[in-house]
């Protein structure tokens, strides 16, 4: 079964030539290595070289464990290289090479294209910005798409396939799986023994379980402003635990350098700046959350905000949550929450996600927030499950889940 990528293999196929180190960045198992290795590898011997002119190394795999080291790969690389051709390097977990900054900018001065993954943000943005020079590009991947889901299980229904996707998410080898006890128990296992012993080896930590007690908290609270804090007031309260801020800052960002959380940081509208003190995270992948609770709650509501943040992110915009402040009176000011702040370079769009509006009442308070914002950039309601999209008076698109999930664009 062949899981169609296209949005990340055209970006893989505009960027041949360019001049500069690819560098493929995700979670472990959301498709890194299958999009290099299969979809890009072929459309490479089917439209530009031959299998002699690519050089490919897994080093997440034993037999390959020699080449991590730097002169060995180094050495092996060069023995490859015969003639002027053009060379094409496709390297995955790069992070696991020694002084892999230097042995991919050596290569860059040949006649080779270079394409690497990676499953730690932090070292390799960190490195793309200092060794590199200017001379990486960075493609961030997620999990299957709800689009990409359905290309892979055209047999399902919106209904069917949305329930499927809603709890067990788009890990794509999730998707083969055909019970649900066997969903279950891979999502779990990626969880406990890839995610957090990755974490816990990469980081040192002494096995400790308080990165995942922050996990549980994080995923019963999705859509709920937070900050360390409260975190530690809530270990002390729930857990009997006393943790400092500090530490649970630090595990935050482990968290999120190995692209298991996101952070979406409070922005205010009106006055242009970010506040501090508040933000909300949500999962890389819903079915992952849904593990880290043992599949106990499942309220689509969050769950609807989850899938519409991660499907924001895919499509490359960098996303916020909204403050609209309001003045009612010269002493009364109020606030107003927009689900989420869109940007994508000179473009803008504000959104709110409601699962379900039963009357007026609850319809204008999510449009509320919408009508105390004094800018003309696009806003979005997104709605339901079902519901064909349409403008109101005052020029906000109503739109439903799926309609939004299998468009590209907010162009109607």
């Amino acid at each position: 079964m062949e899981i169609k990528r296209d949005k990340y293999l055209n970006e893989l196929i505009n960027s041949i030539g360019n001049g500069l180190v690819k560098v493929i960045v995700g979670a472990r198992r959301c498709g890194k290595s299958y999009l290099l290795f299969h979809l890009f590898k072929n459309y490479l011997l089917n439209n530009v070289t031959d299998n002699q002119h690519i050089i490919e190394i897994n080093f997440d795999a034993f037999e390959n464990s020699k080449l991590t080291k730097a002169e060995e790969c180094y050495k092996y690389l060069i023995s490859k290289i015969s003639d002027g051709e053009r060379y094409f390097l496709l390297l995955d977990e790069i992070q696991l090479l020694e002084r892999f900054e230097s042995i991919l900018n050596s290569f860059l001065m040949r006649n080779v294209d270079i394409y690497v993954t990676g499953s730690n943000s932090k070292m390799l943005s960190s490195d793309i910005a200092t060794e590199f020079r200017g001379r990486g590009w960075l493609i961030n991947i997620f999990p299957l798409s709800f689009k990409e889901f359905k290309s892979a299980r055209t047999y399902l229904n919106n209904e069917d396939a949305f329930e499927e996707y809603f709890t067990y998410g788009g890990m794509p080898f999730v998707v083969g799986l055909s019970s649900s006890k066997d969903k279950i128990k891979y999502l779990k296992s990626l969880y406990k023994e890839t995610y957090l012993k990755d974490i816990i080896d990469r980081n040192k930590l002494r096995n400790d379980d308080s990165i995942t007690d922050i996990l549980s908290i994080l995923a019963s609270n999705i859509g709920t402003f937070t900050n360390v804090h409260k975190i530690a007031l809530t270990f002390a309260s729930v857990y009997k635990k006393q943790i400092s801020d500090h530490s649970i800052s630090n595990y935050l960002d482990f968290l999120e350098d190995a692209f298991i959380l996101h952070q979406a940081k409070r922005y205010d509208i009106k006055g242009r700046k970010y506040i501090g003190a508040n933000e909300k995270y949500y999962f890389s992948d819903c079915g992952i959350r849904n593990a880290i609770l043992n599949f106990r709650q499942t309220e689509p509501n969050h769950l609807m905000e989850q899938i519409i943040y991660i499907e924001l992110l895919s499509r490359g915009y960098s996303v916020d949550v909204g403050i609209v402040e309001t003045k009612i009176s010269a002493s009364e000011r109020k606030y107003f929450e927009v689900d989420f702040v869109c940007n994508l370079g000179s473009q803008r769009i504000y959104i709110q996600s409601a699962y379900q509006i039963n009357d007026d009442k609850k319809l204008e308070q999510e449009l509320r927030p919408f009508r105390n914002i004094d800018d003309s950039f696009k806003k979005v309601l997104i709605v339901g499950k079902k519901l064909e999209p349409y403008y109101d008076d005052n020029g906000i698109l109503h739109i439903g889940l799926y309609n939004f999930l299998e468009k590209d664009n907010f162009e109607l």
